[in-house]
This record gives structure tokens, C-alpha cells and sequence, in this order.
């Protein structure tokens, strides 16, 4: 057998579980070396995804030649496809509808929907001017502002283009303005409503590029818009959108991307709008590449002077150092301009009235890029700019959760059942390779160095002290068990090792006697990051910053458990009699996607954990951590992890939806329908314990 530093990272087929010595806590002791009485900080999680980040573009140059631009610009673009789960082969009908009209002076504002995929739509507003001919136009998205197309922020830049001769499309993002969860304005898309869209692999960026490119396909069927000129601009989380499909779709002649752009690495250590996220870019580019897929046509940057970290001068500096050599290859330096004004995160006056003049440049042939004067404007209500006033859209409207479960349902119906139980260890196999490295971003090989243990408290408890990769270290809590040949339970909970080790499941393991190991998993517990929270979703910074990189937290934490096994087994060279995983809420997904990935494992338990990653409205009470993008489209929903652990018995003691609500037996036993099957064509049809009962007792019997 392999030493355990030399054990493969990928997954492993489910074979026995290794069995124990019940010496296992002396010969512990044995071994030990000097363990810290504290954790890491908080802030080690933050360091080593930086290391991580500064490792993966180490050989980042600023291109030299044409050609070799040309070769990374494949690259970018490859990686950004993939990123976003891809783009439909054909377009959907726009099949266009005007809802309603406001003549104003100088230009009217049509308020009208279109499609983008079959069944979604996208709200807008068309500032049409007064002018004969055809004009150039701007696609204009917006940001964070609570209106979205309709703010009166919004509304400036649209009335002031269109009294200057563009045809402005202001169009609402999905998931903001009137394309919300519920139907009122003001509603935020990120968080737990965005996160729905990870699992199924569609990620909100890479849809808003999608949209966009529709809302450009629009604008190329108005009569009035001259097809070849037209220009995008935006701010904040609209400056990223404008960023994106200027560079993607090179229809598209100019972008003023507006208080959004610095570099990827800047987001690490804050947050950002799901919306902004491209999972794994840093894999593949850091954000100059992106900016750089404009080149050679015209790019402006505005940024201000008091604005947040990430969009901060100084970060933006950084890749325009790499952006404007880019623009030079093609001879044309001139295309790319960094404004800079003296300001806080906003779409001002002055910003306006620069972007009014680089749009005048590079769409009509007209002056130097200069500023343009703003013509005076009027905001509307935002009421009479919606296209379903009220409370009158349709109640059938597709949403952000309600596209992605059906996406989501196409996927899975697109699965073969398994129909033997020689093909299913074959599929199984390939899952599981696929769960590692297309879900989780691959496992670093283990570290060289040692495991550390020490007594503590009544001598019969051990901290293991292991460091899961480099620049990292976790201290297990290791309660010996009572009756010589008990089990062992690893007990995960992702609120931290001391609610895991304080809670009525922890008292129960001790009552029957059986060995006890809690611990917190990085980013959690004692390491968890102090502004971690955003809206609905506990660890929205620290699981953001884990996908920048390309590894998903439920991976890492996956990682994490793999290599407590190995810490474990080289201290002590075995378990007693048998290892068992238990994983509470969240902690569950970790539980059955470890037991899933590691043959080591004998059991597992998932109580009171997410039964399914398809919803029809946002998360509540689970975290961003384990919505790792592409997992259902790669290995399967919640049912189907659990599948990769038979025959080994696996208990799922009462799961709960999406709305963090108890499943009933009925709707938990149908959506574990395919787990069953899988025990079943393994002939343990008794391995596998589905019940509604949470209750301590309960699932230790359930485990027996």
C-alpha cells in the first residue's frame, strides 16, 4: 500500500474502509511534537488564497508582439466561454413587444420587453431621438442602483445621450429592477438569488454577456440605429457588465466601463456582486486580458479618486500597465484613455459628460474624445419607466432561481439511469474524477511535513495539528472513544468545531461511547473571516474569493477532511474500528462529497442538509460556500452525491429545501429516488436510511 503522502488526490472507488487499532490515541501521543494552543487567524484563509492568486499569474508579461497577444486573446476568450457554461448554439426570437410609450421633448422613451433565451425576458427602455436618419446608439446597463433602468442615476446618462442624437436601450439586469424574485423595484440579484445559477454552472456574469449581446441584437433590428455603431457604458456593477460585453462582442465599437475596473486580485480581501464574479478566472487571466479583448477598438476608463479598493485608481493603474501596450500593437494607443476624477463611487456629471464625448469620438467621428456638454434633462417617475407597473408582471415570470432549477431539471433528465451495477461503478468512477477536477479544481498533493499531536484536558482528548497545503494548518480535537472497539465520528459543522463539539449530536456520540473529532474546517469557526456576511449568505466574501481562484470552499473543505484521515493515520497508523463522517446543515454536503471522493470512509451522515440544488426562490440558511458552479452538470444533484458512496451505508436524517424548511417524507423520498436506485442495483438496499428524524439518537442507531 502507498504511504499516505503518496496516496493519489483524485477520487478513489469505494472499497472497504480501512479498519483500526484500538491503540490508536497512544500511539498518537507517541508521535507528538508541539501544537499551538490557538488557531490560525482569520486572516490565514485571505493570505493563502492571495499566495495562491500571486502563484497562478506569476508568468503574466505584457505581450510583446501581435501574434503573441493574439495566442493569449484565444486563451482569455477560451477560458471566459468555459467559465460561464457556454452560450446557446442558436439565438432564441427576440419576438420584441412595446408596453408603452412617453413622448418627451427631444426624444420619446418607448418601454418595451424582448427575449433573450426561450421563456426569459428583459425589461427596457428605449430613448429614441428626435432626429431623421439613423443613429449610433448606447447600450446603457446599469449598477447596483436600487432602480436599475429606472434609477434616476440611470436615468440621466439615457436622457442625456438621447438629446444629444444616440438611441440609448437601458436595460434592466436579470434578477434587478422589474426582473426580481418578487415584483416590486429595489431588489438586490447577488447573494443566495445569483447563487442558484453556480450549481447548474451558469454563473450570473456570464448570463448578463449572454443578455447583453441579445439587447445589441435588438438594437441592430431598429430601424433608426446604424447596426455598425454602437457603444456600451455603465457604472459599478453595470461598469463590469460594460467591460465584459465590450470586450466579447466586437459589434461593439466602444466601452466606458465607469467606477468597475481595477484587477481580480484586488477583489481578494473584499466582496462583490455575484454578478461580477467569473469562477476560476484567475486560472486563465487577470483582468487586463479581459480589457484587452476590446482592443483595438475605443476603451475608456473612469475611475475616482475615493471609490473602494477593488476600483480604486491605483488598482486600475496595475492593469493598464499590461492594456495599454495592447493597444499599441495594433497602432492604436490612442483607443484606450484613463480618466480620473475627483470623487466617490458614482456616475456624475462629469463622468457622463466624458463618456458623452468618447461616444461622440468613436461613433459619430465627431471632435477629440473631449468632454460634451450635458444638455438639461428631466428625471421621470421611476413607476411610469416600468414596463409591468406595480404589481401587474406576470406571476409565470421567469426568475433567476426559476431558470436555474429548470436548467437544472433539464440536466438531470438528460441523465441515464444507471441500469446494472457494473455500468454504475464505471459511471461512478467517472463522476468522481469529474467531481474533483472539473467541481472542486483538483487536489494539491498532500504536504511533506508531519502531523503534531498533544494531550489536552483530561488526557483521554488529542489536538492534531496538520497542514491540509502549504500556507495552511487546522488543529483537529480528537475525544478517544470509551468502549475499546467504538467508532470514530468526524463531526463537521460549518458554524465552527465549538458548536459541532457543544450540540446535543456531540453528546449523544459521547454517551454511546464512540470516539469524537471536531475541528474547523478553513474560513470557518475561529479562521472564519470577521465581514464575512452578505444578505442571506454567511460566508458570501471568503466563498467568493475560493472561486476566483478555481477552487470552490466545498472542495477545499472536502480537502480539508481528506487530510485530517491522512494526519490521523500517520500519527497513529489506524481508527478504531471504523471512521464515520457526520455533517450538520450545510456541513452535510461536505460529509457526502468527502465519503464520496475517499473509500477510507465507512459512513456517512447528512442531518438536516440541503436536499436538492434546485430551487425556485433564493437560498435560505446554507451557505455560498457549497454551491460550487457545475457540480449538478458535472456530477449530479444532492441524491447523486450520495449515490458515489454505495454500497458503504449513508444516512440522510431529515433534509430540507431550499427555503431551509424540513422536507416531509414523501418530497425527501422523491428526491432521493436515485440514491435508492444506486443501493439498490448494489444489492445494499439496507445501507441506505432515509428518514425525517433528526434526532441524535436516532441517527447514531440509523449509523449502527
Amino acid at each position: 500500500m502507498r504511504s499516505p503522502a503518496n496516496r493519489p488526490s483524485g477520487p478513489t472507488r469505494p472499497v472497504a474502509p480501512i479498519r483500526l487499532a484500538s491503540a490508536f490515541l497512544w500511539l498518537l501521543v507517541a508521535h507528538r511534537g508541539a501544537v499551538a494552543d490557538d488557531q490560525p487567524p482569520p486572516g490565514a484563509y485571505l493570505q493563502f488564497v492571495r499566495e495562491r492568486a500571486d502563484s497562478l499569474r506569476a508568468d503574466d508579461r505584457t505581450p510583446t508582439t501581435l501574434d503573441g497577444w493574439r495566442d493569449r486573446r484565444d486563451v482569455v476568450r477560451r477560458g471566459l466561454l468555459e467559465a460561464w457554461g457556454g452560450f446557446p448554439a442558436e439565438p432564441c426570437p427576440l419576438d420584441a413587444r412595446v408596453m408603452g410609450t412617453l413622448d418627451r421633448d427631444g426624444y420619446r422613451v418607448e418601454k418595451l420587453i424582448f427575449q433573450t433565451r426561450p421563456g426569459v425576458w428583459m425589461t427596457a427602455n428605449a430613448y429614441v431621438p428626435a432626429v431623421a436618419g439613423k443613429r449610433p446608439a448606447i447600450l446603457n446597463v446599469h449598477g447596483h442602483w436600487r432602480g436599475a433602468k429606472q434609477d434616476p442615476v440611470v436615468q440621466a446618462r439615457c436622457i442625456g445621450a438621447a438629446r444629444l442624437g444616440f438611441f440609448v436601450l437601458a436595460v434592466d439586469a436579470f434578477g434587478a429592477g422589474e426582473r426580481g424574485v418578487g415584483k416590486a423595484l429595489g431588489e438586490y440579484h447577488g447573494e443566495m438569488a445569483a447563487a442558484t445559477l453556480l450549481p447548474v454552472g451558469l454563473p450570473l456574469s456570464g448570463l448578463q454577456v449572454y443578455e447583453n449581446q441579445r439587447a445589441v441584437d435588438y438594437l441592430r433590428t431598429r430601424p433608426e440605429v446604424d447596426g455598425d455603431r454602437i457603444g456600451v457604458t455603465g457604472a459599478s456593477g453595470g461598469g463590469n457588465q460594460a467591460m465584459y460585453a465590450g470586450a466579447w462582442d466586437e459589434r461593439i465599437r466602444a466601452a466606458v466601463p465607469v467606477c468597475s475596473v481595477g484587477n481580480y486580485r484586488a477583489y481578494l480581501g473584499t466582496g462583490c456582486c455575484l454578478c461580477e464574479l467569473v469562477p476560476g478566472a484567475l486560472r486563465f487571466t487577470e483582468e487586463w486580458g479581459v480589457l484587452g479583448l476590446t482592443a483595438p477598438r475605443g476603451l475608456m476608463l473612469i475611475n475616482a479618486t475615493r471609490d473602494a479598493s477593488q476600483f480604486s485608481v491605483a488598482e486600475a493603474r496595475k492593469s493598464l500597465a499590461h492594456l495599454e501596450p495592447v493597444f499599441g500593437l495594433y497602432d492604436r494607443p490612442a483607443h484606450v484613455r484613463h480618466t480620473v476624477f475627483e470623487s466617490g463611487h458614482d456616475y456624475s456629471r462629469a463622468m457622463r459628460e466624458a463618456m458623452y464625448g468618447w461616444m461622440a469620438l468613436h461613433l459619430k467621428g465627431e471632435g477629440d474624445g473631449a468632454p460634451v456638454a450635458e444638455p438639461s434633462n428631466q428625471a421621470e417617475d421611476p413607476e411610469a419607466l416600468r414596463c409591468y407597473p406595480g404589481m401587474t408582471r406576470p406571476d409565470d415570470w421567469i426568475t433567476i432561481p426559476r431558470f436555474a432549477a429548470a436548467e437544472g431539471r433539464k440536466l438531470l433528465a438528460a441523465r441515464p439511469e444507471p441500469k446494472d451495477a457494473g455500468r454504475w461503478r464505471a459511471t461512478g468512477d467517472a463522476l468522481r474524477t469529474a467531481l474533483v477536477e472539473r467541481v472542486f479544481g483538483g487536489f494539491p498533493a498532500a504536504p511533506g511535513a508531519p502531523p503534531r499531536s498533544e494531550p489536552a484536558g483530561d488526557g483521554r482528548t488529542l489536538l492534531v495539528s496538520f497542514a491540509p497545503e502549504p500556507g495552511l494548518s487546522l488543529t483537529a480535537r480528537v475525544e478517544a472513544a470509551s468502549k475499546p472497539t467504538g467508532p470514530v465520528v468526524i463531526l463537521i459543522d460549518l458554524d465552527g468545531a465549538e458548536k459541532a463539539a457543544s450540540g446535543a449530536l456531540a453528546a449523544e456520540i459521547r454517551r454511546s461511547g464512540w470516539g469524537l473529532v471536531t475541528l474547523d474546517l478553513r474560513a470557518t469557526g475561529k479562521m472564519a473571516w470577521p465581514s464575512d456576511q452578505v444578505g442571506r449568505a454567511p460566508d458570501h466574501n471568503t466563498a467568493e474569493w475560493g472561486l476566483w481562484i478555481g477552487r470552490p470552499l466545498l472542495g477545499q473543505w472536502v480537502l480539508d477532511v481528506r487530510r485530517l484521515l491522512d494526519a490521523l493515520e500517520r500519527t497513529g497508523g489506524a481508527m478504531p474500528s471504523e471512521l464515520i463522517l457526520v455533517g450538520q446543515g450545510p456541513g452535510g454536503l461536505v460529509a457526502l462529497c468527502a465519503g464520496a471522493v475517499d473509500a477510507r470512509v465507512a459512513k456517512v451522515a447528512a442531518v438536516g442538509t440541503l436536499a436538492s440544488y434546485l430551487t425556485d426562490g433564493p437560498y435560505i440558511d446554507q451557505r455560498l460556500g457549497i454551491m460550487a458552479p457545475g457540480i449538478v452538470r458535472e456530477a449530479g444533484d444532492v441524491a447523486d452525491l450520495a449515490g458515489l458512496i454505495a454500497p458503504r451505508r449513508v444516512v440522510i436524517a431529515g433534509g430540507v429545501g431550499a427555503n431551509g424548511r424540513p422536507l416531509a417524507a414523501g418530497p425527501l423520498r422523491e428526491v432521493y429516488r436515485s440514491a435508492s436506485l444506486v443501493w439498490e442495483l448494489s444489492g445494499a438496499a439496507r445501507e441506505f436510511s432515509l428518514s425525517e428524524d433528526t434526532d441524535p439518537a436516532a441517527v447514531l442507531r440509523a449509523l449502527r
